[in-house]
């Protein structure tokens, strides 16, 4: 693969995101768009939800179109990196135990193959499942083709409770609950067993790349320290009292199972869930995302500084403005911020210096 980015520039990515995990690092790690110089050329169909390439096409076809695409981009900038995420939608785990898979333009979905009770789902992992295979076989050819050369983003494997919910119905779930919930935990612990060993599988492959590891969002470890960020979407339809029966278990087993476990925060439902994840010894940190229709993460301060002051690292998405506003205000150390927009090598020096300058260092 024929792509902008040298050994010596891995080189400085494992030192600074390795040094951003140690504390060393002394201000937020940035990850910015590149802008473009030239046209974009005309690329092979890659869609970001692969399941929409037909199910036929060879692993090596599809490996090929998206590496197409990773070779048009003229580099990257900041402290980002060359990736590709093999995305078969959010909680992939719940086709390898047989829910049925939904693909359309832009989205894929999981619904319950049957009609079972909560007490008639035991779930198994079929290795012989189409998309267990399918995902396999995918991970290991991008990672022998792009070995050395760009990153392959770990599948979203799911949260335990989300996957349970493909395969029982969430609303007839939501009344398991309150109805069945030691059956509600039985399945539970079961799905957590089978995704730590579908998660401990796939990041032995990813390793053989080289590349270091990553989930969907961009954060990044060094080969040989797996990384993930862990969910659970669910949550946002249940109590504390609920999340600390259902789901906080599944938390703690999965960052035991990770050498640096990170949690995605979606929506101002879960933040009654905050307290017991900042809680988790073992888990890094907080990925902060408010949802629709509400102010964007930099204007959430309390929570930034909740998030910040319990000792995690905090990860937002935000504008230039944004980072500067939270820089300013909370300091730099211990943020990953995703910045909007498209930068030239010299605006993103300027950009960092600025933020250097408004750094408070809280």
């Amino acid at each position: 693969m024929n792509i902008n980015f040298t050994p010596e520039d891995w080189a400085r990515i494992e030192k600074t995101h390795m040094d951003f995990w140690s504390g060393k690092l002394d201000r937020p790690l940035l990850f910015l768009n590149k802008k473009r110089e030239t046209p974009w050329p005309e690329l092979p169909y890659a869609p970001n939800f692969w399941p929409e390439l037909p199910n036929k096409m060879s692993a090596e076809e599809v490996i090929s179109r998206y590496e197409s695409h990773l070779e048009a981009k003229e580099g990257w900038i900041g402290d980002n990196f060359p990736k590709q995420w093999v995305n078969f939608g959010p909680g992939i785990l719940a086709g390898y135990l047989g829910a049925k898979v939904g693909v359309a333009k832009d989205t894929v979905w999981f619904d319950p193959a049957d009609e079972k009770k909560i007490s008639e789902i035991f779930p198994k992992l079929d290795k012989d499942n189409f998309w267990y295979k399918r995902v396999l076989e995918l991970t290991k050819v991008a990672a022998e083709r792009w070995k050395g050369k760009a990153a392959i983003g770990c599948t979203d494997i799911g949260g335990n409770l989300d996957v349970v919910a493909s395969l029982r119905g969430t609303q007839n779930l939501l009344f398991d609950c309150m109805d069945e919930p030691e059956e509600v935990q039985r399945a539970c612990k079961d799905v957590t067993k089978i995704w730590i060993d579908v998660f401990n599988e796939l990041a032995e492959i990813i390793d053989t790349n080289g590349c270091g590891h990553t989930p969907w969002a961009p954060i990044w470890t060094k080969p040989g320290v797996t990384t993930y960020m862990l969910q659970c979407d669910f949550s946002y339809m249940i109590s504390p009292a609920m999340f600390e029966e259902f789901v906080l278990p599944d938390m703690y087993s999965c960052c035991d199972a990770i050498d640096i476990p990170f949690y995605h925060l979606d929506g101002k439902g879960e933040l009654p869930h905050l307290d017991m994840l900042i809680d988790i010894p073992k888990l890094a940190g907080i990925q902060w995302i408010p949802g629709d229709g509400v102010p964007p993460s930099h204007e959430w301060m309390d929570v930034l500084t909740k998030i910040k002051n319990g000792g995690k690292k905090c990860q937002i998405f935000t504008t230039p403005e944004g980072a500067k506003k939270v820089v300013k205000e909370l300091g730099g150390k211990n943020f990953i911020l995703q910045v909007s927009g498209h930068f030239t090598p010299q605006e993103a020096i300027d950009f960092q210096e600025m933020l250097r300058k408004e750094d408070c260092g809280k």
